[in-house]
């Protein structure tokens, strides 16, 4: 049988291949499979953010070209503060019953009681919803006052 031959990549872990490229020992991956974790943790945002920015921007040159041209462009319209608690309100408490639901039904599927410490993580965005929808409660009813 063949000696197997060992490639090094720079200062990664080593890998050892089979002359016949039937087996490959990957017990020395953890290094690479860490770096790739923390270049897709880094990158993913970066790049969402240069999306949001980069549309931002054209959405804001398509404006200004309109305007030069002599068209009208209306503005959007302010949110009002009881509007956007209501919002939020509503977003975070479906959010919440929805991580629950998903969480609680792998706890009661999978029988692991540990699971159920993920579903008490639930409570928190819960609460700032409630706490969202009083405050809408308590502001329509002072704009009615």
């Amino acid at each position: 049988m063949a000696q197997p031959q060992i490639f090094r990549a720079g200062n990664f872990n080593t890998f050892a291949v089979n002359a016949d490229l039937k087996e490959i020992d990957m017990s020395d991956a953890g290094g690479l499979i860490g770096l790739a974790a923390v270049v897709l943790s880094l990158g993913i945002p970066m790049a969402a953010m240069y999306t949001y920015f980069r549309v931002k921007k054209l959405r804001s040159d398509e404006r200004t070209a309109a305007i030069a041209r002599g068209v009208a462009v209306p503005f959007a319209a302010e949110v009002s503060p009881v509007a956007r608690s209501r919002k939020n309100a509503i977003l975070l408490i479906s959010g919440a019953v929805g991580y629950m639901t998903a969480f609680g039904a792998i706890a009661g599927i999978a029988h692991e009681p540990d699971t159920w410490a993920a579903v008490a993580l639930g409570f928190i965005p819960l609460a700032i919803g409630i706490g969202y929808f009083i405050d809408f409660t308590l502001s329509r009813r002072e704009a009615h006052s």
